[in-house]
């Protein structure tokens, strides 16, 4: 019972048992990583320093001496669940933390740190591979136009539901982030150029329609441009050139008017792209 994956997560085990004894059976526990913990209270006739720390050492976390006291059993099983308790507590803490480290706060996709990451796994896993992949960086039309017009509490309401209509038409193992502000980051594995024009029209066309509803009753219509970079042998080698290059595309498909997709050129990749 104890390695099955729905064990117990606090044992009382008697230090003399058929076939496995209990300090075997804490070696056998513990030789094993287990998530969640099983704390073990090991009970025995033995009283010595010496099996006390044997005991101990093997893994138990806990001793009681027989003749067994209830009240004493009740209030060491307690104090076992008080640990687990807060073990629980630490372990929930360490993922709220590492979720807050590499998710944005306010869309729930993955930060800017995190996205550059997965963007530079995807070149280094390409070019083990020898496969492509895609790199979209999309921003938001006139985002500054629906802060000014509607309040910032209006275009953090745009952002949230962006995000998710972005992430509903990607599939599970893309990723997207929020690069910065109203821009998304997206890195599409395994996408050639057909590919990659239809996935960028289609989180078009999601973004397009129907308008974003707001508290005040108000419909705002929001559309969105993007800059298609590809990857693959012929491609940059670096995650800021991938980025450079996509962003050369954004700033062409803001140029011609802007609800719109552009792929990078060659010269993308050639210099820095300076925004006015």
């Amino acid at each position: 019972a104890l390695q099955r994956a729905d064990r117990p997560q606090l044992a009382i085990l008697d230090w003399m048992m058929p076939k496995l004894d209990g300090i075997q059976l804490c070696q056998a526990i513990r030789k094993r990583p287990t998530q969640p913990y099983t704390y073990l209270l090991l009970l025995t006739s033995k009283t010595s320093k010496s099996d006390i720390v044997k005991g101990l050492t093997a893994g138990a976390d806990d001793y009681l001496t027989k003749p067994i006291d209830l009240d004493e059993l009740r209030a060491r099983i307690q104090a076992g669940q008080r640990i687990l308790n807060l073990q629980t507590e630490l372990v929930a803490a360490r993922e709220a933390f590492q979720i807050q480290a590499t998710h944005d706060s306010l869309t729930g996709l993955w930060n800017r740190t995190a996205i550059v990451a997965a963007l530079e796994r995807e070149i280094a896993r390409a070019g083990r591979e020898q496969t492509t992949f895609a790199v979209i960086l999309a921003d938001l039309d006139h985002f500054k136009d629906i802060n000014d017009s509607y309040g910032h509490t209006a275009g953090d309401l745009v952002l949230v539901e962006a995000a998710r209509r972005l992430r509903s038409v990607l599939r599970p193992y893309d990723a997207i982030g929020r690069y910065g502000g109203e821009e998304f980051l997206i890195v599409l594995p395994g996408c050639d150029g057909p590919d990659v024009m239809n996935t960028a029209e289609r989180l078009r066309t999601r973004l397009d329609q129907p308008p974003i509803e707001i508290t005040d009753g108000h419909a705002i219509p929001i559309s969105i441009s993007l800059g298609v970079t590809l990857g693959g042998a012929d491609g940059p080698e670096t995650a800021a050139l991938f980025i450079k290059s996509a962003d050369a595309a954004l700033y062409r498909a803001k140029g011609r008017g802007r609800n719109c997709i552009e792929m990078a050129q060659p010269a993308d990749r050639e210099s820095w792209v300076v925004r006015p």
